[in-house]
């Protein structure tokens, strides 16, 4: 699947933090690795953006933390 588009166009929230929890997780995809990331061809951001856009990736922000990056999980 190639970026989805689509959601990010639909999307109502803060566009750093998804641009953030996007990046953070496409880190942790790279370092994983996996089926998921194979079959998607090694392109982790579009995994990472889709699985943030879905709902199977949630992702927060501490508390009073201005300058920490988003903390997918």
């Amino acid at each position: 699947m190639i970026f989805p588009l689509e959601e990010l166009i639909k999307y109502q929230g803060n566009m750093y933090e998804i641009t953030c929890a996007a990046s953070r997780r496409s880190y942790q995809l790279s370092k994983l690795g996996g089926d998921e990331v194979e079959n998607n061809g090694g392109k982790v951001v579009s995994l990472a953006a889709r699985q943030i856009f879905t709902g199977k990736v949630k992702f927060m922000f501490p508390p009073n933390a201005e300058n920490a990056a988003a903390a997918a999980y």
